[in-house]
């Protein structure tokens, strides 16, 4: 049973997804500084957090004291919410469980909001994988996308996870208008962005089953404020997600967060693929295009996105211009750091060997 009614309001509801604060117990102020000028300007009907909420894997979470930081650390970023009376929800990224502060102890944690909304109607074991009705006429999904695979990739959802959701979808005579919110995004999204030689201009590696690959936006199924920094860390087996989504139809889009400097819509097969950027200062990402994304959702089960920027609402000055230089530049994973020095390596190495080569030649003239 969902906890909190959702309505239309003159045929509309507006919805705000904020991905990957990954913030610490410091929080930063311009990670709430992008918050509540996007809460103020927008006057979203609901918030969806779409995980990596903490950074679960700092030490400043990890001891039995880091169980309370995190703790804090939560309810400094759901403040903003509950000062506005705004309706929240959210879904867990795959750092969030790294903490002391279990996964379950952080959802009963969000439940003790009084705008926290949420359906207790859940998969056995999945707290933050449920479904909100919007007067009946309209389905908002969340999915916990859970964190790592046994073969070293990211995970994806369950059969359990999927059968649940066709369960929740046949559950009506007529399957309605939905969108699905998670972190982790699915292996189709390598299928609507397009494989280019290594050098061209503004491509970027791929890791994991596309080790050494390179890709760009695909400029016919994308749109002029989008952008691809980071390649998708998409799991390496496919789980038949989005083969359930078509089935009947009914998900007209599904938008994740995990990939920060990542933000743009794009079809496949009638279903729209969307990335939005991480909002978190203490992380990784895109400088100043740092955001979040709404929804205009229509009551006739149509509904249109873009997104907000930190520099557009909160212009080109930050707290810490340091940090912000230093997560703005910064390696967006392992992979990128190892492959980075493993090509330094090599560079230095020819380099090196030239000006032997060059030293051996003149010592013989």
């Amino acid at each position: 049973m969902q906890n909190r009614k959702l309505n239309f309001r003159n045929g509309n509801f507006k919805i705000m997804q904020i991905a990957d604060t990954q913030e610490i117990p410091a929080v930063s102020p311009d990670t709430i500084k992008l918050i509540c000028a996007a809460l103020d300007k927008e006057k979203p009907d609901l918030v969806v957090f779409t995980g990596d909420q903490i950074k679960g894997y700092s030490s400043f979470f990890l001891s039995e004291k880091g169980r309370k930081a995190a703790a804090e650390t939560i309810k400094a970023l759901i403040k903003p919410l509950e000062d506005r009376n705004i309706p929240f929800t959210m879904t867990f990224g795959n750092h969030d469980g790294e903490a002391a502060l279990r996964k379950n102890e952080q959802f009963e944690l969000y439940k003790q909001s009084p705008v926290f909304v949420y359906s207790d109607e859940i998969p056995e074991d999945e707290e933050a994988t449920f479904c909100l009705s919007i007067d009946d006429k309209f389905l908002i999904y969340l999915f916990d996308t859970h964190s790592k695979d046994a073969d070293g990739g990211y995970s994806n959802v369950t059969p359990e996870q999927l059968e649940w959701y066709r369960s929740v979808r046949d559950s009506y005579e007529n399957p309605l208008p939905s969108l699905v919110f998670q972190h982790i995004p699915t292996p189709e999204y390598f299928d609507v962005i397009k494989k280019v030689p290594r050098f061209t201009k503004k491509s970027v590696r791929a890791y994991g089953n596309h080790k050494n690959e390179f890709y760009t936006l695909d400029p016919h199924n994308s749109g002029l404020r989008d952008f691809m920094k980071e390649s998708p860390a998409a799991p390496f087996k496919n789980p038949g997600q989005i083969d359930a989504f078509l089935e009947k139809g009914e998900v007209l889009g599904i938008y994740v967060g995990h990939d920060h400097n990542n933000s743009f819509v794009a079809d496949y097969k009638g279903i729209d693929l969307g990335y939005t950027q991480g909002a978190g200062f203490n992380v990784y990402g895109p400088g100043y295009d740092r955001g979040v994304r709404v929804f205009n959702i229509n009551e006739n089960g149509s509904y249109e996105t873009r997104t907000l920027t930190f520099g557009e609402l909160c212009g080109k000055k930050v707290k810490n211009l340091p940090k912000f230089a230093l997560y703005t530049y910064a390696p967006t994973s392992v992979s990128q750091v190892v492959t980075t020095v493993k090509e330094a390596a090599v560079v230095a190495a020819a380099v090196a060997g030239a000006v032997g080569i060059v030293k051996l030649l003149k010592k013989k003239r």
